[in-house]
């Protein structure tokens, strides 16, 4: 059973489509990473999930059942973390996990939660006087509460530091270790490639691209740039890289030589330099970023939609 199951849903405000026939599907136990710019539809979807919004068509079902008429089952077995989340000022944030228990209806220690999520010792303070980051923290909290079978993070990172962020990502590793759903949703692309196993990429309120991250790479002729660090390197020299199969381009500037090429080349690639009579002393590759992907799915005319 999907976790996840959109069919040919749209959106529609006042005349504006900000969703446009959207099948998806998530697995269960998968974490989902879902992109797209501003205003491709992300909020929009995430809110039809919850049933905060409701579809101009098309059905959305959630660990199945139907969001619409299953609506307050769906959120007892979902865990939110909103984008923009604003805490209760006066209320401390062991308060606010005590309310996320009671809402939900479990039986869970606050303090064990809070410790968590790194508020351990923070817990007795009015979520007033918390920075953005310990708000994000509590807003974690509160969706971790009742170990929920689908996590729903719109923008799980903001706010938080370096620590915070890596913390965070080994909790939605952890969540899926234990076997649930995550649907996650950011801007920070470093983040969704770290945790990610699958991403979905929205442009214009339609999919253009779902797959792992290695198999977009290659979708997109994604190669690796391949910089070796050498004595020196002639035109001659290179001719024997030019050559090889996998190889698109090799350029040479003082003691760099700079190759774009397929993952799978880079050691035929360094035995032809070595074979051609150039001295290497070092090399580091960088393969396509999500950053990259992203880039080339949303700003290039020929992306296309894809079958989810």
């Amino acid at each position: 059973m999907p976790a996840i199951q959109l069919d040919g849903v749209a959106k529609q405000f006042d005349g504006v489509t900000a969703v446009d026939d959207l099948s998806l599907t998530v697995p269960e136990g998968e974490v989902f990473g879902f992109l797209g710019p501003n205003g491709a539809g992300k909020s929009t979807t995430i809110n039809m999930l919850l049933d905060f919004v409701r579809p101009t068509a098309g059905t959305v079902s959630v660990l199945g059942m139907d969001a619409q008429a299953r609506s307050v089952a769906v959120r007892e077995r979902a865990g939110v973390l909103p984008e923009g989340f604003s805490v209760y000022n006066r209320l401390t944030g062991r308060q606010h996990i005590e309310f996320a228990i009671e809402s939900k209806g479990v039986d869970a220690d606050p303090d064990a939660v809070l410790e968590r999520v790194g508020l351990d010792g923070d817990g007795d303070r009015k979520a007033g006087g918390y920075s953005k980051g310990m708000g994000q923290r509590l807003a974690l909290g509160m969706a971790l509460v009742g170990d929920p079978d689908l996590l729903i993070l719109d923008e799980p990172s903001s706010g938080l530091d370096p620590a915070g962020a890596k913390e965070m990502r080994e909790i939605v590793r952890e969540e899926a270790d234990r076997g649930a759903t995550v649907f996650f949703s950011s801007h920070v692309l470093g983040q969704v490639e770290a945790v990610c196993d699958t991403v979905g990429i929205l442009r214009e309120g339609r999919l253009v691209a779902k797959d792992s991250v290695e198999e977009l790479r290659e979708a997109v002729g994604g190669d690796a740039t391949l910089a070796i660090t050498v004595d020196s390197a002639t035109e001659e020299q290179l001719d024997a890289v030019r050559s090889l199969l996998g190889v698109d381009s090799a350029a040479t500037e003082g003691g760099t030589v700079t190759v774009q090429c397929d993952p799978g080349a880079k050691t035929e690639v360094i035995g032809a330099l070595e074979d051609a009579g150039v001295t290497v002393h070092d090399f580091e590759t960088r393969e396509t970023s999500l950053e990259d992907l992203f880039l080339a799915y949303t700003e290039d005319d020929a992306a296309t939609e894809v079958e989810a």
